[in-house]
C-alpha cells in the first residue's frame, strides 16, 4: 500500500512540474503563439488540473480505506484476545470445580482404577486317523475373565466349554465344562506378586504360555500329561532385572494340593496329576489331596537385540499324594528366537510316583518344536507371507513298558493375526497297538 502512495505522489509532482514549465514558456513564446494554440494549451492545462484533482481524490479514498482496514484488524485482534481469556477462565473454573467435587467425595478402593475384560479363544478340529473314521472331533470355547480391582489387585479366571465327538469310537458327543484356573493376584512390590486360588503352575512353561490357540500345533505334546498344569494353593512369583541389558531372572515358589487318584477310591496305582479339584463336570470323583506338595521354577531370559533372545528354566515339584506315597516331577525348558521369523522351543519332563502294587514308577518324555515364518523369504506373495511352517518331535515313556514317539510336520495360515487355519500330519511309532500310525489334524482357531 505504501508503494502505491509513493507512485501516486510522484505522478502528481510530475504533472505539477509540467504545468509550471508550460506557464514559464508561455510568456516567452507569446509573440509566436496564435490564439488557437494558446487555447489548446489552456485546455490541456485544464485537463491536467482535473486529472491531478482526480488522483488526489483517489489517493484520499485509498488512504481512508487503509485506515478502516487497520482499525478493523485491531478490533478483531482485541476480540480474539478477549475470547481466549474467556476460554482460559472457563477452563480454570471447570478444573477447580471438578477438583473440589473430587475432594468432597470419599475414595472407594474397590472401584479405583477398576477394569474388566474378556479374552480367550475358540477352536474347531477335524481329525482323520488311519484306524478311525475322519470326523470333526472337537469344538471348544475358552473364555478368560480379567478384573482389576485397584492398583495392586488383579483377578483372572478361565473356563473351558467343550464338545467332544466320540463317533470315531462309536460313543457320540460329550459336553464338558471345566474351570481351568481362577486366581487372585496381589502385587506386593516391583519384584513380588502373591497368587492364590486355582493357579496355573510354573512347572515348565507350556501350561502358562503355549496351551490352547497359542500353541503352534493343534494338539499337545505327549509328555505334558506327565505333570499337573494347575493346582489349588498359593504362590509367590516375580522377576529381578539383571543390569540394563533387558535380562531378567524370574522365579516362582508355590504350595498346592497334589495329584489324586483317577478312580476316586484312593487307589494309589491310578495316578491323576490333575485330580486335585474334587468332582469334575462329567460326574467323576477325584481325590482332593489334603497334603500339599511344594515346588517352584527359576528362569533366565536374555535378549541380544530386537527379536533375538534366549530363555532357559528349571522347575520341580515334590510331595505326598495317596496313602503317604510320594510324587516328584521336574522340567527343563528352553526357547530361542532368531529374528522375527524363527522360533525353537522345547521341554524335557520327568516324574516318579509310588504305588501300592508297582513300587516306584518313573516316567519321562520330551518335546522340541520349531517354526519358520515364510515372510522371512521376502517374497511379495500374500499366501506365502501369511504362512508359517512348523515341525515337532516328541516322545513319551510311561514307566510301565509303553513307549511312543511322534514326528509332526505342519503349517499355520494366518487369515488375520488372531484367526488361524492350522494343520499337521503326524507319524506315530508306539508299542501301544491301539495308537494310529498316521494322523491328519486340521483346526480353525480364533483368539480374542
Amino acid at each position: 500500500m505504501k508503494n502505491i502512495f509513493n507512485i501516486r505522489r510522484l505522478s502528481v509532482g510530475m504533472l505539477s512540474g509540467m504545468v509550471a514549465a508550460g506557464l514559464l514558456i508561455v510568456p516567452a513564446a507569446k509573440a509566436a503563439v496564435s490564439d488557437a494554440d494558446f487555447n489548446a494549451l489552456k485546455e490541456a492545462v485544464r485537463q491536467l488540473n482535473q486529472e491531478v484533482q482526480s488522483l488526489r481524490q483517489t489517493n484520499a479514498l485509498v488512504q481512508q480505506v487503509h485506515e478502516q482496514d487497520v482499525q478493523q484488524m485491531q478490533q478483531m485482534q482485541t476480540k480474539l484476545v478477549e475470547t481466549q481469556q474467556t476460554a482460559q477462565d472457563a477452563a480454570q473454573k471447570s478444573a477447580e470445580a471438578t477438583q473440589a467435587t473430587l475432594l468432597r467425595q470419599p475414595l472407594d478402593e474397590a472401584t479405583v482404577n477398576h477394569n474388566f475384560q474378556i479374552l480367550g479363544d475358540a477352536e474347531i478340529q477335524y481329525v482323520n486317523a488311519d484306524k478311525q473314521n475322519g470326523a470333526f472331533t472337537m469344538a471348544d470355547f475358552a473364555p478368560i475373565f480379567l478384573y482389576r480391582g485397584g492398583d495392586n489387585i488383579l483377578f483372572e479366571s478361565g473356563f473351558d466349554f467343550g464338545v467332544q465327538n466320540n463317533a470315531t469310537n462309536g460313543g457320540g458327543y460329550t459336553t464338558t465344562l471345566n474351570l481351568s484356573f481362577a486366581q487372585l493376584d496381589y502385587v506386593m512390590n516391583d519384584y513380588m506378586t502373591f497368587c492364590g486360588g486355582l493357579i496355573l503352575l510354573p512347572l515348565g512353561t507350556y501350561s502358562e504360555r503355549t496351551a490352547g490357540w497359542l500353541n503352534k500345533m493343534p494338539d499337545d505334546p505327549l509328555a505334558i500329561d506327565l505333570i499337573p498344569g494347575s493346582g489349588v494353593g498359593a504362590e509367590l512369583r516375580g522377576g529381578i532385572a539383571l543390569g540394563e541389558s533387558g535380562s531378567v531372572l524370574s522365579y516362582g515358589i508355590y504350595g498346592v494340593n497334589g495329584p489324586g487318584s483317577s478312580d476316586g477310591t484312593g487307589n494309589a496305582s491310578a495316578l491323576d496329576v490333575n485330580g486335585n479339584v474334587g468332582v469334575t463336570s462329567d460326574g467323576s470323583t477325584q481325590n482332593l489331596h489334603r497334603d500339599p506338595v511344594g515346588g517352584g521354577r527359576v528362569g533366565l531370559f536374555m535378549p541380544f537385540k530386537p527379536h533375538y533372545d534366549f530363555e532357559v528354566g528349571v522347575s520341580a515339584l515334590s510331595g505326598q499324594w495317596v496313602n503317604n506315597h510320594t510324587y516328584t516331577a521336574g522340567v527343563l525348558d528352553g526357547a530361542v528366537h532368531l529374528g522375527p521369523n524363527i522360533e525353537v522351543k522345547g521341554e524335557y519332563i520327568l516324574d516318579s510316583y509310588g504305588s501300592d502294587d508297582m513300587g516306584t514308577v518313573s516316567q519321562h518324555g520330551w518335546w522340541t518344536q520349531a517354526g519358520y515364518k515364510l515372510a522371512g523369504l521376502d517374497f511379495d506373495l500374500p499366501i506365502i507371507n501369511d504362512t508359517e511352517l512348523v515341525g515337532r518331535y516328541d516322545s513319551y515313556h510311561d514307566g510301565l513298558g509303553t513307549v511312543t514317539q511322534r514326528w509332526t510336520a505342519g503349517y499355520i495360515y494366518y487369515i488375520t493375526s488372531a484367526f488361524l487355519f492350522e494343520g499337521d500330519y503326524e507319524f506315530i511309532h508306539s508299542s501301544d497297538i491301539t495308537q494310529p500310525k498316521t494322523q491328519l489334524i486340521l483346526q480353525l482357531s480364533y483368539g480374542f
